[in-house]
């Protein structure tokens, strides 16, 4: 599973999650249709998350694993909501933003509002971050000038 998927789902990302990948061998898969399933333990191995982190996800309503008995069941398309969450997360969205794309996807077919507000968010980001590098830049300006003048007095 690569990281190749956009924050903002679209339809071929969902297609590609949802169809079936021949090279996961060992996987559970349903016995009705032709769907392919895979429990917590692999998806988390084959994500590098913890359990945990699943089930966190779950509890905020990011993702909806099937249940079988007791068992967690992740279709492909759970799972490329996850790396849409991961990348969500590697880009500095909120899980509450994540969530809102996401919930967005599901609600608007034409992806229209979803893609206004990603624009929107990114926008903000890019200044948050503009704004953050602006700081640092400055402390390692700062740091610089302290160590030069350091080093300076030490060869006195």
């Amino acid at each position: 599973m690569g990281n190749s998927l956009h924050l903002a789902e679209d339809d071929e990302t969902l297609k590609d999650a949802d169809r079936d990948n021949p090279t996961h061998k060992g996987r559970t898969r349903a016995k009705d249709a032709d769907l392919q399933v895979y429990g917590i333990q692999d998806v988390a191995q084959e994500l590098g998350l913890t359990l945990r982190t699943l089930r966190f996800y779950e509890k905020e309503g990011l993702i909806a694993p099937q249940r079988v008995g007791n068992t967690r069941a992740y279709s492909r398309r759970e799972i490329g909501r996850i790396q849409l969450i991961l990348r969500g997360k590697r880009l500095g969205f909120s899980i509450k933003e994540i969530k809102e794309f996401l919930d967005l996807y599901d609600a608007d077919p034409e992806h229209k509002e979803q893609m206004e507000r990603l624009i929107a968010r990114i926008r903000e980001r890019l200044v948050d971050l503009k704004t953050q590098r602006s700081a640092l830049d400055l402390t390692i300006d700062e740091l610089t000038t302290i160590e030069v003048e350091a080093m300076a007095k030490l060869q006195r």
